[in-house]
This record gives C-alpha cells, structure tokens and sequence, in this order.
C-alpha cells in the first residue's frame, strides 16, 4: 500500500527559490510558426531574410518515413475511473467518481472509461449516474468482458459506447477463461452485433496482446473489423512492450484494419509513454491514460505523461484541444482521493519539474529558458525557479534576486555576496530569508563603505551582529556536518 500523503516527503517551498517570468519562449510547432518567441537557443533559430523565409519545421515532431503517423491528430481515453479503480489505494464514493469525471470533462479529455457495470450493483448505479451528467465533452464508456451478459447490463447505463477485452495470450487463454480462439472469434462477434445493434459506440480489444500469437491477433482483427466497429484495441497488460515491438505491430495491424486503433500500455517497465508515442507514430488513433498513472500494479500510461510527450511534437494542437491549466487541479484531486502525494519529479506539475539548481544552468535559463526546458511552464499555468540558496548557486541567479530586490550592485560584488552564499551553504541550504538577509547586509555596508570586495572575514563578522543563526551555519575548523541522503 502506498503511505498516507502525510507521511510522504513534504516539497520544499517556493519560496526559497527566485521565481522566473513564466511568458518564456516554446518550441516551433510542427507547422513550422513560433508559439510565442523562439524556444530554440539563438544559435539554433532560424534565420529571416528579406525574402521571407519561413521558421523551420519542428525537429521534435514526427518524420517523413512516418506517413501513417497521428503524433498531430489523437484522442485520449481517460481510464482513472475504470482502470484507477483497480490501483491499491483506491477506493472510489459516487461522490468522488462525480468530481473526477467534471473535471476531466472540463480538462477536455474526449473519452472517460467506467468500471464495468457488471463488477457489482454499485458500479452500475454509479455509471448511470455518470452518464446522466450531461458532460460537454466527453463521451462515456464501459469496459466489460466479451460476454452477452455483461454487454447488456453496459448498454442498460446509457453509455455512449462500450469497451470489449478479451485475454488471448497463451497464458490468458490457459489460465484465465480457457477457451479457444474459435471460441473467442464467436464470441466477439456476437457482442460486437449486439451492441452495434443498439446504436452506441463498440470496441474490441484483445487482452496481453503482446504476449498472443500475431497470427491469432490479426486473425481476429480482420474478423471483427469486417463486421464493422469504431475501434479495435491492444493491450500491454503486463507492460512487457517496448517501442520498437509496438511500432511494428501497431503498423502491420495498421495495414489489416480500416477501424481507429485504441493503445493500452501498463508501466510494468518504465515504458508506457514511449509505447504511446511509438503507437500514435505508427498510426494509432487513442491512447487510454490514467491521473497520476495509477492503475493495477504500476498503473499506465499518465495523462500528465502523455500531454508532457504530445506538447514537444505539437503543441498547438495539443494546446488546441485540451484545458492544460486545469491538469494540476486534476492530479490534486485524484492523490488526495487515493491518499497519495503528486510525485516530485512527476510531469509538469511536480515541484520539481521546473525548479533550476545548477549555476550554470540558471544562467542560461536567465537568458533564455529554451536552453534546459523543452515545455513552457506558462502553458500549464505553472512557474519556473532557480534554487540559489545551495553550494552549486551561481552568480547570475544571485544577480537576478538582487535586482528583483532593488539592489544596487555590481558584477564583482554580487560575485563576492556568492561566494559568501556558498560558504555558508556548503554546511546547511540557506532559506531564501537567509539569502536576501545576506544580500541586504552586504548592500548595506558596502554602500556605507563599512565593507570592501574581498573582505570575507569582515563580511562574517557582520553577518554574527545582523544574523545571530549565521555562525552557527559557520563551519568548525576541520568538521562539516552531514549532508541529507536524498533518496
């Protein structure tokens, strides 16, 4: 079980950190226009003549060998209400369900997937009252097994269309259900024709497909898509899959059937958003996603995840179709739902996902945020930050504070105030109050003339008479104290 959120690591605050202009520079977008100014480095940007010439094309986006690619047209099928359901800590009240479901709705996610009715009687209370929300944008799902029964519990919610899995692995097939693949041809089709029948979405989607036999799977998929459906699915149900194994049989599924084509990745092993990439360059169509990723075990592939991934290929179009500000508010609701902290290098809204340490790092940052970041915090409604109060600050960061601070300073003795930041923050990180208390001081007297450049003794002793904590920060001849694992 995951710790309850208040036993997990607490983020530092920002406000011992120097907040930068978020109204940076993004990435050119795929049509080759700038989304704001460049977010490429000056060396890097594309030149104008006087003969017009155009931006350059997105480097980031999809390639030309890629022509079945739909990095540029994809929808997401938000499971954190089917497959969310199934993660450890879950456990989800009509209430709660409601909440979610308005704000993916409001966040502009094109599908939300229920547990199947058929689970238990509240499951199938809980989806009649979901779809009769009356939701802008997303339409509704269920996700049920290929069985006559449960497709008619699904069709009685008033579902805008139904999800149908299948296991036909070796393993699956054994294990599981134990039928055949005849069996399960059969079977499919029925279902398929049922639900068809009533006038509402269908897909069908083969379970552990890259665990089957890719004779059985396309066997299959040929079968039901000549029997006419929206989507048909596949599934890393283990999380086995890495790019290259989805690419390819993403794309020879691609050249089998005429229907969409829906991905599910788990993240067993690390690779469920580079699934989903591969998938939609190969021709994929829909992407299932999760809040936070959570799911069975590991969960699959993030929504946060997968937005972080499509902005780097297209960020109009992804700004173009989903409420990117809202996604915070989104991962909130569900960690405080199932009990659990957003993760501190989570993506885009983790607190550390824009949050710049290195000297030289910030000092290129201060020039142009392009030169580390590839997404613009702006978009998201998110802030940048340099962390200065640290060993490796550089003088540049500290150059930024005193001038956010009004301080008259030079070059050389904004370099003296550093080094004097760093000796004290080689024994214990200084707060930002700290920071700004030493800067002030070191203003102050050498305004005054009471202090010269260079004099860093002089310089401690009226740190000891303004900052009584700062000779406790001092070190002791010969001891330092410990630093804090960071793992």
């Amino acid at each position: 079980m995951c710790p309850p959120a208040d036993e997990q690591l607490a983020p530092p605050s920002k406000e011992d950190c120097v907040p930068i202009d978020t109204s940076a520079p993004a990435i050119p977008t795929s049509t080759g226009q700038q989304n704001g100014e460049s977010h490429l480095p000056a060396a890097a940007q594309p030149q104008h003549h006087s003969n017009g010439g155009q931006n350059k094309k997105n480097p980031y986006g999809p390639r030309y060998s890629d022509f079945l690619s739909n990095t540029s047209n994809w929808k997401i099928i938000e499971s954190t209400l089917r497959e969310g359901e199934q993660f450890a800590n879950a456990f989800f009240t009509l209430e709660t369900k409601i909440k979610i479901a308005k704000a993916l709705d409001a966040f502009g996610v094109e599908y939300i997937e229920l547990t199947s009715p058929a689970a238990s009687p509240e499951s199938f209370n809980d989806c009649k009252t979901i779809c009769s929300l009356g939701l802008k944008k997303s339409k509704i799902l269920t996700h049920i097994r290929c069985h006559m029964d449960d497709a008619r519990l699904a069709v009685e919610t008033g579902v805008d269309g139904v999800d149908v899995v299948i296991g036909t692995s070796s393993f699956l097939r054994e294990h599981s259900h134990g039928k055949d693949m005849t069996w399960i041809t059969k079977q499919a089709i029925e279902v398929i024709e049922f639900v068809k029948s009533k006038g509402i979405e269908i897909r069908f989607s083969s379970e552990d497909s890259f665990r089957s036999e890719l004779v059985d799977l396309l066997s299959i998929y040929r079968t039901v898509d000549k029997v006419g459906l929206n989507r048909v699915g596949v599934a890393d149900t283990v999380g086995c899959a890495d790019p290259r194994q989805v690419y390819d049989l993403v794309r020879t599924l691609r050249g089998v059937v005429s229907c969409d084509i829906e991905c599910h990745f788990h993240n067993d092993t690390g690779c469920a958003i580079a699934n989903a990439y591969a998938a939609l360059e190969a021709g994929a169509t829909h992407i299932d996603t999760s809040v936070l990723g959570i799911g069975e075990r590991n969960g699959i592939t993030p929504l946060g995840g997968l937005i972080a991934r499509m902005m780097v290929a297209d960020p109009e179009y992804v700004k173009s179709k989903y409420n990117l500000h809202m996604l915070r508010e989104i991962e909130n609701l569900v960690a405080d739902a199932v009990e659990i902290s957003v993760p501190f290098n989570n993506y885009i809204t983790g607190f550390c996902a824009f949050t710049h340490k290195a000297g030289i790092h910030a000092k290129a940052i201060l020039a142009n945020p392009a030169t580390y970041e590839i997404l613009n915090p702006h978009d998201f409604g998110m802030s940048r930050y340099v962390s200065i109060g640290h060993r490796l600050t550089g003088w540049n960061a500290v150059k930024s504070r005193v001038e956010q601070l009004n301080l008259d300073m030079t070059d050389e003795q904004v370099k003296d105030a550093t080094a004097k930041i760093k000796e004290l923050a080689d024994v214990k990180t200084q707060s930002m109050e700290d920071v700004d208390s030493i800067l002030r001081i070191y203003h102050t007297a050498i305004t005054s003339g009471e202090l010269q450049v260079g004099q860093q003794k002089k310089l401690q002793t009226l740190l000891d008479k303004h900052m009584p904590t700062s000779r406790e920060q001092s070190p002791a001849p010969g001891k330092r104290e410990p630093v804090a694992n960071g793992n």
